[in-house]
């Protein structure tokens, strides 16, 4: 009897197979080259400013950034390039509008201030109620922040985070967090030779 083979038996044989492998390639460089973009910005920090963090952290890496050398460590936050934190989200969102307040708006003046008075007047007063029965936007929990053992450098002019980590420690001993902090400055020693 004869076998009549018609694909091979370790790779298919569709015609759309190689240029799908092309654009997956051409996607791995592009993430790669993103990943770049970040380091290259983390080496432009030179203060940071360090968020209170669960368990005492703040005060753990601050003494190893500032034995290492990395940066400057800053108390003033209006002085700090990059913020170090340990969680992201709402909370942190909110953080850094009490840290760095953005100007506001300047209003425009309307003929009809009067009118305008009157209708916020109402507005405030029906969005009240629907805040009271529930029907206005509430404002939900992110599950971002709770991540234990992630860490974060987000750049303080963009907001964008450029660098993160996770090492979740077993316990709170203060060994333990001496010891995580020492490898998480490790790792950004290390992360940060890589972009020279």
């Amino acid at each position: 009897m004869i076998t009549v083979m018609l694909f091979d038996l370790y790779t298919f044989y569709i015609p759309s197979y190689h240029v799908h492998m092309k654009l997956f390639a051409f996607a791995l460089l592009f993430c790669s080259a993103l990943g770049a973009t970040n380091l290259a910005q983390l080496k432009q920090v030179q203060t940071v400013y360090i968020l209170p963090m669960s368990s005492g952290m703040d005060q753990y890496l601050a003494n190893k950034l500032a034995r290492g050398g990395l940066f400057q460590i800053v108390t003033d936050p209006k002085k700090a390039d990059a913020i170090f934190t340990d969680q992201i989200g709402e909370g942190f969102e909110r953080k850094l509008d009490e840290l760095y307040p953005t100007a506001p708006l300047p209003k425009e003046a309307d003929a009809d201030d009067d009118s305008s008075k009157d209708d916020s007047k109402s507005d405030a007063k029906s969005s009240t109620k629907e805040d009271m029965s529930g029907g206005g936007m509430m404002n939900r929990a992110s599950s971002w922040g709770r991540g234990k053992g992630t860490f974060f450098i987000v750049d303080r002019k963009s907001r964008a985070v450029i660098w993160s980590t996770y090492d979740r420690a077993p316990n709170r001993a203060a060994d333990t967090m001496d010891h995580k902090a020492d490898q998480i400055v490790e790792r950004l020693k290390r992360d940060l030779k890589e972009t020279k």
